[in-house]
Parts: structure tokens; C-alpha cells; sequence
């Protein structure tokens, strides 16, 4: 059961912050196997002043539209978090424009006993939810 917080400058229209949890959803299913309808993001969004970043960082010079996405899950292994950055980067450039540098994606891992939501089922040998085709998924 992912948890995402997703931070952006406000003023940005419902189709873009849409497009944006359905880009982070998407990746998220296709590379860690989570089920289609575990979805919980929230979106939050700060004025300009109230989101500080330096105009070029490790080199590269950064626009004023900076996105945020902070997902919380179970351990992955680096290769599958490697992965969905991936494939985050990926859909959210392609799907809500948004530029690569303009992007920052952080993993925070938490123990599979720290979740849960009426209706879960968790399989006792695996710590998944017992929905997630476990075959196709990495990690």
C-alpha cells in the first residue's frame, strides 16, 4: 500500500496534477506490481515563495516549476527503486511535461507491520498485498 505525497507550485491546472498522480500511478503499478486501485496520493501545493531551490544544482540549471514526489513503501531492492524513477521520470516527462530537472523523486521505506487499511489482505509469507501479482513484478 504506497503512500505518495506529491509537493507543486500552485496555480497548476487539475488536468496537469491528474496527469501527474496517474503518471507516478503507472509506474508504480508496472514496476513494483502494486494493484490498479491502490492509489493514495495527496498533492499538496506551495506558493512560489514557500518552495526554495537553487537556479542550477549539481550542475544543471533547474526551471521554477519543481515537482516533488515522495513515495513511501515496503523495502525494494536498489535496482527495482532505480527502476520506478525510471519510469516515473519517464511517464511524468512524457504524460505532464514535466521536465527532467524540474523533477525530484525520493523513496522513503518503511516496515510492512507500519500499514494498513480496512479491506487489505496481506499475504503472511510475503508481506504483499495478497492481490499483487508477484510474478511479473520486480521487487
Amino acid at each position: 500500500m504506497p503512500l505518495v505525497n506529491i509537493f507543486l507550485r500552485e496555480g497548476t491546472t487539475p488536468a496537469f496534477r491528474r496527469d501527474v498522480s496517474l503518471s507516478v500511478h503507472r509506474a508504480m503499478v508496472d514496476v513494483l506490481g502494486i494493484p490498479e486501485d491502490d492509489r493514495f496520493h495527496h498533492l499538496h501545493e506551495f506558493r512560489p515563495e514557500n518552495i526554495q531551490t537553487e537556479p542550477v544544482a549539481f550542475g544543471i540549471p533547474r526551471g521554477d516549476r519543481t515537482l516533488v514526489v515522495q513515495m513511501f513503501f515496503n523495502p525494494r531492492p536498489p535496482e527495482v527503486k532505480e527502476a520506478l524513477f525510471a519510469a516515473a521520470r519517464d511517464r511524468l516527462r512524457d504524460t505532464a511535461g514535466v521536465p527532467e530537472e524540474d523533477l525530484f523523486l525520493c523513496v522513503v521505506e518503511t516496515a510492512r507491520e507500519n500499514w494498513w487499511a480496512a479491506g487489505r489482505v496481506v499475504d503472511p509469507a510475503t508481506g504483499y498485498d495478497a492481490r499483487m501479482d508477484r510474478t511479473g513484478a520486480s521487487g
